[in-house]
């Protein structure tokens, strides 16, 4: 593909899902991660996307953009197996489990399947059907509610349920990470529905890739002191680093298997 046509779509693919990741970017053009750095360079130039830490997004912000469950299933898929693996090694048997909505809860639910005796809350459809499928040995509460783009359940009847419930420990996954703005989502209804949970949970942990650090939704669920853990992997920044292990509770970092790139 030249440059002027991989240009334009790249374009295409910031305007239809708001944020995407240069890693993405490369694979999906069978490109080496400089050229997609380049294109984002000339088109950030041009004001066609803003360039933004490991991607770009739409000019101005995208605070609001919420990108379905099956775009973020493709995205650091090898961060958050990883992240999922630790997640799972906190688990013990006899516990109330939350685990909110999102593709790295998500993976964490492949990994409870395996483990008896928790039980789980959660306001995912996605991580609902995993334990179903897999018969798992396991209590599993779904919360009613209103469903959004990335499959959560959300609204007075979601947060209603959870308010009357206590938890051990919260699996939160989260839209954005940000010294400013906290953990945040692009969903109103759902960062409602997060604090719900937190609420609920004598213990918060929140898994996020490396990839969310300085990506900013419109509702703030905690800032970062009203966590206990965070969990990410290494490729987080040494800035980032720095201001989460000053103001959370504990930080944590995973190493993942190093990709190869065209």
């Amino acid at each position: 593909m030249l440059a002027d046509a991989r240009r334009s779509a790249i374009t295409a693919t910031v305007a239809r899902e708001g944020v995407v990741r240069v890693a993405d970017l490369a694979g999906m053009f069978s490109v080496s991660l400089m050229t997609v750095r380049r294109d984002i360079d000339v088109l950030d130039e041009a004001g066609l996307l803003e360039k933004i830490h490991g991607g770009a997004k739409i000019p101005g912000g995208a605070s609001t953009h919420e990108p379905g469950f099956e775009l973020k299933s493709t995205q650091a898929l090898d961060e958050k197996e990883a992240i999922a693996a630790e997640a799972a090694s906190i688990a013990q048997e006899g516990m109330a489990i939350g685990l909110s909505a999102g593709t790295t809860t998500f993976a964490l639910a492949k990994l409870l399947c395996q483990m008896s005796g928790l039980t789980i809350v959660t306001n995912s459809v996605r991580v609902a059907d995993v334990f179903h499928a897999a018969q798992a040995k396991l209590s599993v509460i779904l919360t009613g509610g209103e469903r959004t783009p990335s499959d959560a359940l959300v609204g007075p009847i979601a947060t209603s349920s959870v308010r009357q419930l206590h938890l051990d420990l919260l699996f939160l996954g989260v839209h954005g990470v940000d010294a400013q703005a906290g953990f945040t989502t692009p969903n109103l209804l759902e960062a409602e529905m997060d604090r719900a949970l937190i609420t609920a949970s004598r213990k918060v942990v929140v898994l996020a890739d490396h990839s969310k650090w300085g990506m900013q939704g419109i509702s703030t669920i905690a800032a970062l002191e009203d966590v206990d853990e965070v969990i990410s992997d290494a490729g987080l920044g040494s800035e980032a680093q720095r201001v989460l292990r000053q103001r959370v509770g504990r930080l944590r970092l995973v190493p993942v298997p190093q990709r190869q790139t065209a």
